[in-house]
């Protein structure tokens, strides 16, 4: 009974977000709730949600918690996976955004890097939405250099 909830309040809000977004910003939205959804129920505390950074440069699309591990989210929504994984979309300069973002976002949480993860939740927009969750994708670990995801 409550997922149901939750489908007619995200198509409620889809309406919404239409009339004032292009229809892939809404779409990308919708998969950010549906995704905020499936981390809490995996133990993820959501703190936050599209961060952007002070100058604007980068944007976190999910913020949480999980036990004393910083956790930053990419949220990558398509309709179909007709051309592959919708993490495929994340190249070299979306990575290195990313990863400026949750540096100035860490520092200012004054949480070491050590304690930092990276994860990537994917969205297919089926009947129901299909939700892949992929853990550390980017293994940094005091390195500088992006891992391909």
């Amino acid at each position: 009974m409550l997922t149901k909830l939750y489908q007619l309040a995200d198509l409620l809000r889809d309406r919404a977000r239409r009339r004032r977004m292009t229809a892939d910003h809404a779409l990308g939205r919708r998969g950010e709730d549906i995704a905020q959804r499936f981390l809490q129920r995996t133990g993820i505390v959501v703190v936050e949600r599209n961060y952007r950074m002070a100058s604007g440069a980068g944007e976190i699309d999910l913020i949480g918690w999980q036990g004393d591990t910083l956790v930053f989210v990419e949220v990558k929504s398509r309709r179909t996976d007709d051309y592959g994984s919708p993490d495929r979309a994340i190249g070299i300069a979306k990575q290195a955004s990313l990863i400026r973002a949750a540096r100035e976002y860490a520092r200012h949480a004054e949480v070491p890097w050590q304690k930092v993860r990276f994860d990537v939740v994917n969205i297919v927009f089926r009947t129901p939405p299909e939700v892949t969750h992929q853990r550390d994708v980017l293994a940094l670990r005091g390195s500088e250099q992006p891992r391909s995801a």
